[in-house]
């Protein structure tokens, strides 16, 4: 039995669901999910393993153009999406109609590898402008295979799925097979944290916090954590715990359910809040923060 490998790609703008996709596909909540523009900060492989492939699935940020340097270490998440795709997926929603960066959909119609371009969200549209939409990506980006999906609702997700078996090239796999992602225990935590604060905060506190796990203790009944939530200004500490540390509290205990299940455990964490000040223009605190080389 011939054993097939390969990168999948996951591209599009903001919003656009990516991450919504990935999870289905993986079967495992990877990436975080909300409303907010750009919640996906890093690029998170989920590694799907058969008897006879293994798929590497990669959600990366929303393609946005920067304005500081956070927003610059993002998108070259995102360009080091095209160097190693065996399979691009781009993702677009129904009512889109480009790329905000051009250099990037010129790479897409340029590629050298499968494209599949998604039109997501099609149960928010009636079926004419569907396939007004299908048709319309099929002439701009002739080199690739439309497909209607419904990422939320799991419409089409198993059509995308034996595609990319399809198109999989031969290979032996990447990783071991009991692998489920390339990222370690303490990232999740940090990404679950940063998600319930996406979640309760408005403005620019979800977009000026990093989250960093300290302390990772697993024994045999718990795991002990110990997370420092940063932000750039003594306002935005404030905000972010709340009155009496009501706020912080809230984001402590959805967190916690969140990661007994991810873990199979009994979590206890404690959160912690500290200033950073300009961190996400800052190259050195980026680079410390897993954002830049």
């Amino acid at each position: 039995m011939k054993h097939r490998a390969g990168y999948v790609n996951i591209i599009g703008n903001p919003n656009v669901g990516k991450s919504t996709l990935m999870n289905a596909l993986v079967g495992e909540k990877l990436s975080i999910i909300t409303s907010k523009a750009q919640t996906t900060r890093h690029r998170i492989l989920g590694i799907l393993n058969g008897d006879d492939f293994q798929i590497l699935f990669s959600d990366t940020p929303g393609i946005i153009k920067p304005a500081y340097g956070l927003q610059e270490s993002m998108m070259d998440f995102v360009k080091s999406a095209f160097h190693d795709a065996d399979i691009l997926i781009y993702m677009v929603e129904v009512g889109e109609k480009e790329l905000k960066d051009e250099a990037f959909f010129n790479k897409i119609r340029n590629a050298k590898v499968p494209v599949l371009l998604l039109v997501n969200k099609i149960d928010t549209e009636d079926q004419k402008s569907v396939e007004d939409r299908i048709d319309y990506w099929k002439e701009k980006v002739p080199n690739a295979m439309v497909l209607p999906i419904s990422a939320k609702e799991g419409f089409n997700v198993n059509v995308v799925f034996d595609k990319i078996l399809e198109l999989l090239p031969e290979s032996p796999a990447f990783y071991p097979k009991d692998q489920l992602t390339d990222k370690p225990e303490r990232f999740f935590v940090n990404e679950i944290v940063r998600e319930k604060i996406l979640i309760h905060y408005k403005k620019e506190i979800p977009y000026a916090v990093e989250v960093v796990t300290e302390d990772f203790f697993e024994e045999e009944e718990i795991i002990k954590i110990r997370t420092i939530i940063y932000v750039e200004r003594e306002t935005q500490k404030g905000i972010l715990i709340g009155h009496k540390g009501n706020m912080l509290k809230r984001v402590g205990t959805e967190a916690r359910k969140d990661l007994q299940k991810f873990f199979e455990k009994h979590v206890f964490i404690e959160l912690v809040v500290k200033i950073d000040k300009n961190w996400r223009s800052n190259s050195r605190q980026l680079k410390k923060y897993g954002y830049n080389s």
